[in-house]
Order: structure tokens, then C-alpha cells, then sequence
């Protein structure tokens, strides 16, 4: 009886399905022509690159170049689509537009002087106690930190076993790495996430753990393990 029982439990295993892993590389886009304005771009349409973003875009590509890459996501911004563009052309990839990664919705700030803007006290709050403050007329970062989590698991629900980019926007790629390091929200920003980086997140099935972050040099290679590999582990 115990060895019959054992055989069923043996049978049950072999149904299950293999935990799925899964890369996800979160990009932020290259330098935009705003930079030397001084100006909050936010969601303003029409932001391009600059030149030292388009440099940007290519090293990006570069560093990308040695991996299996499978998919290419991006926020629905003009600065992030030509960013993905270098890459997705240099693996024979369309680039798949994503909403829920898409910049914060600054609100009545969109446009406005960095440098005016930082003057206010609202400023301060937002640096140094962000879940506490909503932008005027625009989202909260704990809506933004929500729905990049869920277009991310989406995505990654997607694409087992697979390698997949993912270009967004800084205060994006921050408050959800912030999530996946389980930091206090407060704390997201001394999360470093410079233009043209890229950062890394592995799931095992659901489960995530960040690899690195804000990496603009070459990367090492992501292997997907083989049915074997993973028996062996």
C-alpha cells in the first residue's frame, strides 16, 4: 500500500508542470532633447532623442547583443520606442507597445521648470516621502508602482523560459525594482536608475529576484537551463 502511494504521488509530480523561468531586462530610454531645458517631459508628446541618447540606444543594443533575446516591450513615448528600435531591429524583432510601463502622469507639473518646480515644498515631499503625495491632476507613484507591476507579471506570464526587454522611464523601472527587493516605498528613490541602463529581473514562476541594476557596460550571458539542467538542479 505505502508503495502503491508513493507511485501515485510520483505520477501526480510528473503532471505538474515545470516552474517556468524567465528574464525580464528593464531599459530606460536614452537621453531625450528636453535634458538641456531643464524641463519636465513627463508625457509630453514628441520628446525625441538627442545625440547622446541615440549613443545611448546603440550601446544598449551592444550589450544586448550576446543574449537570446525573445521579445521586445515598450512604453508607448516616442524617446522609449526609438531607444527599443535599435535593438529590435538588430534582432529581427517587433516592438510590442505596453501601456502599464508608460512615464508617470505628472499632471498640472508636465512641462514645467525643474528647477522652479524643486523650489516647492511638494518637491521635497516627493523626494523624500513620495507615498504621501499625488501629483496635481495626475497619478500617485504608488499607482504607477501598481500597474508597471502588473503589465511586468503580465508580460512574464507571456514568455516562459524565454528573454524578454522591457524600455521604459526612471521613476517606472524604479518603483518596481523597489518592489522587488521589498524596500519601503519611501525608500524607491536611492534606487539608481541612470538613461540608456539596464536592469534585470529573474522569475521563477512567480517568484522574483533582481539580478542587477542600472548596468550600462556589457552584460553576461542569461541562460535559459535545459529540460536536463533543471532536473539536475
Amino acid at each position: 500500500m505505502h508503495e502503491l502511494k508513493n507511485e501515485k504521488q510520483n505520477e501526480k509530480q510528473d503532471e505538474e508542470p515545470k516552474t517556468a523561468l524567465t528574464y525580464i531586462l528593464l531599459v530606460r530610454h536614452g537621453e531625450n532633447d528636453w535634458v538641456g531645458q531643464n524641463k519636465l517631459a513627463g508625457r509630453t508628446p514628441n520628446v525625441h532623442l538627442n545625440e547622446r541618447g541615440k549613443t545611448q540606444s546603440e550601446d544598449v543594443a551592444n550589450a544586448l547583443a550576446q543574449q537570446d533575446l525573445n521579445a521586445v516591450y515598450s512604453s508607448p513615448l516616442v524617446r522609449c520606442q526609438e531607444t527599443a528600435s535599435v535593438t529590435a531591429e538588430r534582432f529581427g524583432l517587433n516592438i510590442q507597445e505596453e501601456p502599464g510601463v508608460l512615464e508617470v502622469d505628472y499632471g498640472e507639473w508636465q512641462g514645467g521648470s525643474i528647477e522652479e518646480l524643486a523650489k516647492t515644498p511638494e518637491w521635497q515631499l516627493v523626494q523624500h516621502a513620495p507615498s504621501s503625495f499625488r501629483f496635481p491632476g495626475g497619478e500617485t507613484l504608488f499607482e504607477v508602482q501598481a500597474r508597471a507591476i502588473a503589465a511586468i507579471d503580465d508580460i512574464r506570464q507571456r514568455h516562459p523560459n524565454e528573454v524578454v526587454a522591457i524600455f521604459s522611464h526612471g521613476d517606472v523601472i524604479r518603483t518596481a525594482i523597489a518592489h522587488y527587493m521589498g524596500m519601503p516605498f519611501d525608500m524607491f528613490q536611492r534606487v539608481l536608475i541612470s538613461t540608456g541602463s539596464i536592469s534585470a529581473v529573474v522569475f521563477h514562476g512567480p517568484v522574483p529576484r533582481v539580478l542587477f541594476t542600472n548596468y550600462v557596460a556589457s552584460l553576461p550571458k542569461l541562460e535559459i537551463p535545459t529540460a536536463d539542467e533543471k532536473s539536475s538542479q
